[in-house]
């Protein structure tokens, strides 16, 4: 079908809107049956985080915090749907074969996102094919929609019909006096001029050839002019379409996020029995936690605990599947199923978790009671081998991990974990079995779904992270944090709490200091902590005076280190400086 002048540029737009729609919406309910990696929208996620900077990644999080994934992925449906789509429809309008070429270049980059994935499958390719042919049909059905009644052929120009009124009035003239035979030499000169006529027509561009779907659903011939198919824009029928190809393009896509496997897994996260710990953590002091309102408390709950990693979609982890292995420089490789991995002796754990793109001040930090198996126990089964310093460890979603072999194995509660605060690990963290190492930033030690770890040496292999600027190794650097008052707050004047956390994995915090407006630093009261390996509480009191404050917090370590004022931002391997709040005080 060739191009129809007469459709209106936002109906160009709209039909191609409406059938991208539609194949990303099929795409996305034929990925609930052919697992979550096999989107084509979660690959291009995905390769689009592979491929952008480090600045731009940081800029992100800054900026969105643990909602940076969906920005992306709304950011790539308004890139497909805001710009390609309409692209497309407009390309149909002219000549659908347009359209369709245009819709296979969009599938051919979804699929080669799939395709590329780790462990990607000939069956990950379904959900894409299918989806381009949803919305190729659809952008087919909506353009003959758009198509009306074919257009009235112009009448002959002025000029023409004279000469055939003088040929008329010629012959009438001569007719009187002919004979029989004359009468019938001018019928045949009559038919030869018709078909002269109809020659002269075809000429001219009129032609019966060319489609299109009239109001009653048959194809109908179109009128072709200087070689273009001319058909009435018919509105009302292209909006009915819109807005049924809408409603499938919305309701196949809730309904694929519904079906993603997201129920099934959490099924069989609910039907974990955890078993005992045959190392219990210490009992958490009474006086751990000052319960002043606004200040973080000891043990963050888990629906509170921060969450940065790479992962658009959750990565579904069935236990039942679930397989960890230890391989690389290593004397006996280890496989160990789920169930094994219960089977072993657990040890109980207070970890505090943060992660390095954390600004000074901020809240990519939580603690937690974890429960899980020692990762030298595991380590110690398949016999490191001289020389090894990295553990290489790889998610089910593909991110990858390099902890240093020396930090896990000095004693440390080093896990492989499998529940936290007293339940199963929720799928957003980790389900069903991530790690968890004291005192290093969670990119160098805090995988998450973990399914591999590769003995080697750092020397011969690179994190995900390494070769996007971050240092190979992350321990996590003293800091503290003031919860309350918050910066900007408007107090009255008077006696009033400054409170908040601070933290040195796994050296510990021996001390705390405040000062206002650049006084003398004064000692701030600690709160009890079971370990070295979390986060601790501190308070003071403060007389406040009416105008604007600045106030600022300063940590010591066990081993007489305090956290400097140079301020540095998180990239290379963490933020340091003194957080500095300012209040108004009436």
């Amino acid at each position: 079908m060739q191009s129809n002048p007469m459709v209106p540029a936002w109906a160009k737009a709209l039909m191609g809107l409406v059938a991208g729609g539609v194949a990303l919406g099929i795409a996305q309910l034929a990925a609930a049956f052919a697992g979550p990696k096999s989107s084509p929208v979660v690959a291009v996620g995905d390769v689009a985080i592979d491929l952008t900077p480090a600045p731009l990644k940081e800029f992100a999080i800054r900026t969105f915090g643990e909602n940076d994934k969906t920005v992306l992925i709304a950011g790539v449906l308004i890139v497909v749907l805001g710009g390609v789509a309409p692209l497309i429809g407009t390309l149909a309008a002219r000549r659908l074969g347009y359209g369709f070429a245009g819709l296979a270049v969009f599938g051919a980059i979804g699929l080669a996102a799939v395709l590329t994935r780790p462990d990607a499958g000939v069956l990950d390719a379904l959900p894409t094919l299918v989806g381009a042919a949803a919305g190729a049909w659809t952008l087919g059905r909506l353009v003959r929609r758009a198509a009306g009644e074919p257009v009235t052929p112009p009448p002959p120009p002025p000029a023409e019909s004279a000469r055939a009124a003088e040929s008329a009035g010629a012959a009438e003239s001569a007719g009187a006096a002919e004979s029989a035979g004359a009468a019938e030499s001018a019928g045949a000169a009559e038919s030869a001029g018709a078909a002269g006529a109809a020659e002269s027509a075809g000429a001219a561009g009129v032609s019966g050839d060319g489609g299109g779907e009239g109001r009653d659903g048959a194809e109908r011939p179109a009128v072709m002019l200087a070689g273009a198919d001319l058909w009435s824009f018919d509105r009302r029928r292209l909006l009915t379409g819109a807005t049924g190809g809408a409603v499938v393009a919305i309701g196949s896509a809730v309904l694929g996020q519904t079906l993603g496997g997201q129920r099934a897994v959490d099924a069989e996260r609910v039907k974990v029995a955890l078993p005992k710990p045959a190392t219990s953590a210490k009992p958490i002091p009474a006086a751990a936690d000052l319960h002043i309102r606004g200040l973080s408390p000891f043990i963050t709950r888990n629906r509170d605990f921060y969450r940065v990693d790479t992962a658009l979609v959750v990565p579904q982890v069935d236990p039942r599947s679930w397989k960890l292995r230890i391989h690389g420089m290593v004397d006996r490789p280890v496989e160990l199923t789920y169930q094994e991995l219960l089977g072993m002796p657990l040890t109980e754990a207070d970890v505090t978790l943060t992660c390095v793109s954390n600004e000074v001040g901020g809240e990519y930090i939580g603690n937690a009671r974890w429960l899980g198996v020692r990762m030298p126990e595991v380590l110690r089964r398949a016999g490191l081998q001289s020389g090894a310093d990295m553990l290489l460890s790889t998610s089910a979603d593909g991110f990858t991990c390099g902890t240093p072999v020396d930090v896990v194995m000095d004693g440390r509660d080093a896990l492989f974990a499998i529940a936290m605060n007293g339940e199963a690990l929720p799928v957003a963290h980790g389900f069903p079995v991530r790690q968890v190492v004291p005192g290093l930033y969670g990119y160098v030690s805090a995988t998450k779904w973990v399914v591999d770890i590769k003995v080697t040496r750092f020397d011969r292999d690179e994190a995900y992270w390494t070769p996007r600027g971050w240092s190979a190794k992350g321990p996590i650097k003293t800091q503290s944090r003031i919860d309350v008052p918050k910066s900007g707050d408007s107090l009255k004047a008077g006696r009033t709490t400054i409170a908040g956390v601070a933290w040195a994995q796994h050296t510990g915090v021996d001390a705390v200091e405040v000062r206002v407006d650049r006084g003398q630093w004064r000692q701030a009261r600690l709160a009890e902590v079971p370990g070295p390996d979390t986060w601790r509480q501190w308070s003071i009191d403060w007389d406040a005076t009416a105008g604007e404050h600045t106030i600022q917090v300063r940590a010591t370590d066990a081993a007489g280190r305090t956290q400097t004022e140079q301020e540095a931002s998180p990239a290379p391997d963490g933020a340091t400086g003194w957080h500095t709040i300012t209040v108004k005080v009436s």
